[in-house]
Parts: C-alpha cells; structure tokens; sequence
C-alpha cells in the first residue's frame, strides 16, 4: 500500500507515518514545507488552485491519503486517491465531506479515538430504535496531542452542538453527565460535539450524546468554568499535567450495557486506528462515504491496539 500523509509532522500524522512503515507500506510524508524524503502540499488556503493542484499531484500514485493536518476543507475528497482517510472529529465538516465524497472511492469518515472508535463502540452495543446512546470521551491532560486538537477543544466553548438529536440549541461543555468509565470510577463529563450522532446516529435510529472529561479532575473543572464564562482562549496556553490516559466508553442508557476501552497517548492510539482503517479501505471495493465501524469491527479495533500495547479492554 502506497500511503501520502498530510501533516506528516503533528502529533498524530508522526503516529501515522511510523505506523504504516512498521507494517510495511511505502509512505509519503507530507507538509506545508517539504519533510525528509516527502513532498510539499501546502493546505492553509485548501480553496486555493495552486494547493489543489499541489495535492491532486502529490496523491497521484497512491493508494490512500490520510488527512492528518487538521485542514478541515472538502478538498481533500478530491485528492483522486482511492482512498481518503480523514481524522477529523467536527461533525459539520464531517457531514459536509460525506456529501462531497465521490462514489468512485473510498472516505473514511473519522478515524481515531472519536469518532473511530467510538462509532465502533456504538455500533457494537446491542440496541433497538428509539434508544438513547452516552458516548464518554476521557483524554489525557499531559499529553500534547498537537494544535489542531487543542484548537478543536477551545472552539466549543460558546459554539452549539452541530445537529443535535434532541434538537434545538445545545451549547458544548455546558450540560454535565455522570458516567463510569472502563476503570469503574464514576466522573463528571461535559457534553462536548463529537460526531458520532452525525455519523451513525440517525443511520442506526438512536439518539447519540457525546460527552468528555479530562484525566485531571481540575482540568475538567476548568474547562466547564470556561464554557461557562467564555474563556475558551485561555484553553491554549493551559500547562500539560495530569496523565496520558484516554478511555472511550458507550452506554445503552436502557439496557445499562456498556463497552469502553482505555489507554494511555491518545495521539499514538489516533495513528494505529487510522491506518487500519486505511489498510481495511484499500483492500476493499469502493464504499463512498463509510465511517470506521463500516470497515473495523471491535474485536479488530482491539487487537491492533493491544499489538502495540495501546488499550486494554472493558
């Protein structure tokens, strides 16, 4: 398989990038600037002709791109690889990509921690219509997981749930569920847009919410003060401490069943998730628009997390 890796040198494109050579594929690294032995594609202005062109002659070849740049533009549905794997977690971009996906190939819609596994979490609960899904969402606060996603975090603050199952006008980190996590403590997590409702939600017929909380239990505190007064700037210069830990976790609120994972590095667990997503989509027909749960079931999800002592189980 012949990989080209957007924003070859973030937090989780450098995941991405070891992953695929450890399994053996051939791997264009790419960035705004050429890296070692891979080519310059520059996506700060994704609308722009000559970025579009860059791109499209720099998949040329390829078998998959993996947008691991934190460029959030359609775009890259128009790389003219076969595959495109998108790590994305905003919702309305997300929907926006699905709708420009040509049906030619193949877009994996999130890939990662959530949505990926999370979708694989949901789709995995036994379920009937009309039942009511918590997604939990625990991430490490001394890890730097790379601007992108500390961006992703401030810009809830003040900003709506995009297309909410229960309607109407739901801001992020503003409303609060306790949930047990895979370690069996009992936290606080704040609804927080995750997409998975957008994803699979309405597909499998139940109302998904999505909901985080940070390894720190002061980190979190702060994070809904911040929700709460508006200071969502103040997100990107808080220090790293606490722990590595992620955990991702989905509760039937009917049947009280529960699925979760955990781990510790939530950039390295994104990197391994995604390119099995990108290895199941390449060795597949093209599918259009999928999402991780479409080509990955939980015990494959497991596994390759296990292999490189990611997660554990629950």
């Amino acid at each position: 398989m012949r990989a080209l890796v957007l924003g070859a040198r973030g937090a989780v494109g450098r995941v991405v990038v070891a992953e695929l050579r450890r399994r053996g594929h051939d791997v264009t690294p790419a960035g705004r600037t050429a890296p070692a032995g891979g080519v310059a594609v520059d996506l700060s202005s994704p609308e722009d002709a000559a970025a579009r062109a860059a791109l499209v002659r720099a998949a040329e070849g390829h078998d998959v791109v993996v947008n691991a740049a934190g460029v959030e533009s359609t775009v890259v549905a128009e790389a003219g690889a076969p595959v495109v794997v998108d790590i994305s977690a905003t919702g309305s971009y997300l929907a926006a990509l699905r709708a420009a996906a040509p049906a030619a190939g193949t877009v994996v819609l999130g890939a990662g921690l959530a949505p990926g596994l999370s979708t694989v979490l949901v789709t995995a609960l036994d379920r009937r219509p009309d039942d009511q899904i918590d997604v939990g969402v625990l991430l490490g606060t001394a890890e730097r997981h790379g601007d992108a996603a500390v961006q992703w975090t401030a810009d809830l603050v003040g900003a709506p749930v995009h297309a909410p199952p229960e309607g109407g006008r739901v801001l992020n980190l503003r409303t609060r569920r306790r949930l047990v996590g895979p370690d069996g403590r009992t936290r606080t997590y704040l609804r927080a847009d995750f997409p998975d409702h957008v994803l699979v939600g309405e597909r499998l017929g139940v109302a998904v919410r999505s909901h985080l909380t940070l390894s720190s239990r002061a980190a979190t505190a702060g994070l809904a003060l911040a929700a709460r007064t508006g200071a969502g700037g103040l997100l990107r210069h808080s220090p790293h401490f606490g722990s590595a830990a992620w955990h991702v976790v989905a509760v039937n609120r009917r049947t009280g069943q529960t699925l979760g994972a955990s781990g510790s590095g939530q950039s390295h667990a994104t990197g391994v998730l995604t390119v099995l997503a990108a290895e199941r989509a390449v060795a597949g027909p093209a599918r259009g628009p999928v999402t991780m749960a479409d080509l990955v079931d939980r015990p494959a999800a497991l596994d390759r997390l296990a292999e490189t002592a990611t997660a554990t189980e629950s």
